[in-house]
Order: C-alpha cells, then structure tokens, then sequence
C-alpha cells in the first residue's frame, strides 16, 4: 500500500443480479443474523473521552508537525516537542454540540499533567506559578467548566489526582490536602466524580511527577491512605486502577520497579472497583517512534490492541478476577499522534479497536483525546470533525451493548455484530482494510453507512459517496443510510461499512 493511494468509490454499493444461480450463492460467504451467539455485553458509555487536563488548565502540549522547529528540537531537546496551549473553552457551543451527537459517554479529565497540578481553592485571579511541588494550577473556574460540560453532555466524570511532592507531608507521606478541596468545591457546584484513578499511569511514575524513587511500595501506602480517605469523603465515587500501560512489550520507557504485577502484589494489597489500563501501540514520529502509514492497514498493527489486552487481563485475572476491565486512555500513539492519525487511514485502526474490545469483553474505551493534538476526534483549533469523530458518531448511533459472535468468514474483512441501538434489530460493521473489493451474500434487505475516501491520508470522508461536513458550527449533516436488497453486496477496497438490520 501506498501512503497515497486512490479508492474508487462508486455511490451505489448494490450489485444484485435476477440471474444470480443457485451454485453462485453458494461460492459467495453469507452474512446471516439467524441464531447468533450472544458473547459479551458492554456499558452503554462503552465509547468515551478524554479531555487532557492540560488542555482544562492551558499548558505544554504537543506542538503540530507542520511547526517543528528542527533546529529547536536540537537545542533543546524534547521541551522543543511542546507549546503553549489555551485552556479550552468547555462552554463552546460547537464542542458542546459535537460532543453530545456522540451519545452517552464517560468523560476523563487526567493525564501525566494531572499527577503535578494544584488545585487553587479560591476566587482569586489564577496563579501565575504552582507552588512548590507541583507544576500546573487548576482554578474553581476551570473545574467548574468541566462540571457544566459534563451535566450539559449528562457525561460522567472520570478523573485522577495529584501525587507529586506538593501534596506530601514532611515525611513524604500522602496526604489529603489536593483531593479534599476538589471533592468538597464539586460537591459545591452539585458535580459528581464518578470514578477515578489515584493517579495517571503509575508505570511511567519517574517522569510523570511522582516522588524521586517512587516504587510499588510506595504505591501500596499511597493507595491505603487515598482509599480510607475516599471511602468516607466520596463513599459512591468508584476507584480504577492501576491505569498502566505498555507493558508485555508493547512499549519501552516503564519503571521496573512499579510494574502492575508489583504494585498488585504488594502489601498492603491494593484493590480496585474497576481494573484499568492504557493502551498505545506505539509512540508517534515526534518522539522518535518508528511507526510508518505503509503498515497501517496490516493485520499485526490493527491487531495489536489485543495484544495490550491480553498482558493487562492476565494481571487481572490473577489480583483481581471479579473487577471488570476498562481501557480508561487510548489513540493511535503516544505523544500526540502521527502526522496520518488525523485522516482517513487511522480509522480502521479506531473502529476495529472498538469492535475487537467489546468481543473481548472491555467494558469501556477513552479515547485519547477529544479536541488536542493529531490524536484527537476534533481539530484542536476549529473543533472541526475528523473522520474518527465521523467513525465515533455513526458507531454512537448504530452499534447497542449486546455483542454477538459472527463466525461468517469473509476473506479480507473483519466483521463486528452488535444489537442495533435503540431498536429491534442488529448492527454490522464490516471493515475492509485491503486493496480488493470482497462480495458477500445478505440474506435479508438492510440499511448501508458506507465510509470511503478518495485517498486514505485524506481528512475528508464520505458517507454513500458523499463528504460529510458540517452544515454550519452548530448544525450536523443529515446522517442517513442506503436501503439494499438481499442479494449480493460489495465492500470496496479500503472501506469500512455499517449495515443496519430492522428485526431478530
């Protein structure tokens, strides 16, 4: 595959023939939804966000390619990766109206930002410095925001706290002074933290604020603190964790001493609501990462979330066996994104990650992020949909919480069945990331949502042949599907296509 390469993209799909024989049915796979195998259920917020928590209180975050300044990066180094970014504007009526079309959702408000910011308990203008200790600060009204864009989604609240030496005693011991004002000022505006891991992602702790040396040990008194300290302040509020990632040999750069199976083991023995974990394949070209658009549509790369499943649900199932799993942090890679997550070509990866967890069982997927970055659903600056956010939206729409086993096998393509939402009657999601077309049988007549694109690394999408784009800031296209017959259909070469089926 090229990393630019044409799909003819015809508008109807439909290739039903009267002269279609007996023998020729029979050559052709069938896609039959009779006597399906119900084999997982996921939560009704299975698809979800996250909003970086440098992105609530305006920070260093990842720089665009196209403003990489070489020279900088060598003089430097990795500081040179990173800019000054605005709070965002929770209270924008298009990423509110954007943000809502997906459907109910949880929304966590974390990152390696979260674990070094400070919460500033008063009216007061903001801070211009942390104090010593931490690194960011967090005003009543930059959480506030994230309360009213969680009421105004009706979303629930996901977050972590602080874990760096500003919270910490003189013994260097935790301490409640970051977590008890956050708690009682959400209380305040009548907000609810739903869940929320002790801090973000533990196995990356020496650069991501902890305390110098921190290790499973240290965890495991954290962890006793911060839950006796919760069970009575926020006694509904449910707690995640660990929230690693990487490890199993996904990516280098964890801690050794802090692995999920030592934080798990130490004593005191933490215990968890809900086993999490973060997920990404690997890290993007702006820190090094090898990555490449030519191995973006391979079975090895669009597989290998499975792979970060499988270490993560082992661990789980030897600590932990009755907690279940949550993919609580997700995107194409680390460190922002490739250049290619933006476009059309990182939406296979998304949708078979959505499809592939929910048969595995994982109740719910944080995609990471909403608005920020190349990884992001929306355009950072305009909030403009990408074509995840159009692979989110018709996945909201379309796909229910009861997962069925489809044992067609169609050569090329990868199928996903869920009941359809919000009716009687099932979903498909066929996902053909190679350069053929592939024919297959429908058994009965259908509504077809076909995704396509004139070239993969396009930001532009098609819906049944058409661009889907906004009608105006606050107005979404009409999303409708093609009515096609029984009979036989074809999925392109390099397309995705729901089909929505009326009746079980």
């Amino acid at each position: 595959m090229r990393y630019k390469y044409l799909v003819l993209t015809p508008f109807l799909l439909v290739i039903y023939s009267c002269k279609e024989t007996k023998s020729d049915e029979l050559k052709t796979p069938k896609l039959e939804l009779e006597s399906l195998k119900h084999i997982a259920d996921v939560e009704e917020r299975y698809q979800s966000v996250n909003v970086e928590m440098c992105e609530v209180v305006g920070g260093e975050f990842w720089i665009p390619y196209d403003l990489i300044d070489t020279a900088a990066v060598k003089a430097r180094g990795f500081s040179a990766l990173k800019r000054k970014i605005p709070a965002i504007d929770l209270y924008d009526e298009k990423l509110r109206m954007l943000t809502s079309a997906l459907g109910p959702m949880y929304i966590r408000v974390s990152g390696t930002w979260a674990n070094t910011t400070y919460f500033q308990d008063n009216d007061l203008p903001k801070m211009t410095k942390a104090p010593e200790g931490y690194e960011n600060v967090l005003t009543r009204k930059e959480w506030k925001g994230v309360i009213d864009f969680c009421q105004y989604l009706d979303a629930k609240l996901v977050t972590s706290f602080a874990i760096s030496e500003g919270m910490r005693d003189q013994k260097g011991n935790w301490t409640n002074a970051q977590i008890k004002p956050l708690l009682e000022y959400t209380n305040l505006l009548k907000g609810e933290i739903y869940a929320s891991e002790m801090f973000n992602e533990p196995s990356h702790s020496s650069h991501g604020g902890a305390p110098e040396n921190y290790d499973a040990i240290d965890y495991a008194n954290d962890f006793k603190a911060f839950k006796e300290y919760v069970s009575v302040a926020a006694p509904d509020m449910k707690i995640l964790g660990p929230g690693s990632t990487g490890e199993g040999g996904i990516l280098g750069g964890n801690d050794s001493t802090i692995t999920t199976d030592k934080i798990l083991s130490a004593k005191p023995i933490p215990e968890f609501d809900i086993f999490s974990y973060h997920f990404y394949g690997g890290v993007s070209q702006r820190c090094m990462g090898q990555l490449s658009p030519e191995n973006a549509l391979n079975d090895e790369w669009l597989s290998k979330t499975e792979d970060g499943l499988k270490f993560y649900e082992e661990v789980r199932d030897t600590y932990l066996p009755d907690a279940p799993i949550w993919l609580t942090e997700t995107a194409e890679a680390a460190c922002g994104g490739n250049p290619w997550a933006v476009t059309f070509l990182d939406t296979f990866r998304y949708l078979e990650q959505m499809g592939r967890l929910a048969k595995k069982g994982v109740q719910v997927v944080m995609h990471n992020t909403l608005a920020a970055s190349e990884y992001a659903l929306l355009e950072q600056d305009t909030h403009d949909p990408r074509p995840n956010y159009w692979a989110a939206l018709l996945w909201g729409r379309l796909m229910g919480t009861q997962v069925f086993d489809m044992t067609i096998n169609i050569e090329g393509i990868n199928v996903y069945v869920h009941n359809l939402k919000g009716a009687n009657g099932y979903a498909a999601l066929l996902i053909n990331p190679s350069e053929k077309a592939v024919d297959f049988h429908l058994t009965q007549n259908a509504e077809q949502y076909l995704l396509t694109a004139k070239e993969l690394v396009s930001k532009e999408i098609q819906l049944n042949g058409k661009v889907l784009k906004l009608e105006s800031d606050t107005t979404m296209p009409d999303i409708k599907g093609v009515s096609v017959s029984k009979g036989e259909l074809s999925v392109p070469a390099h397309s995705i296509m729901f089909l929505t089926f009326q009746g079980k």
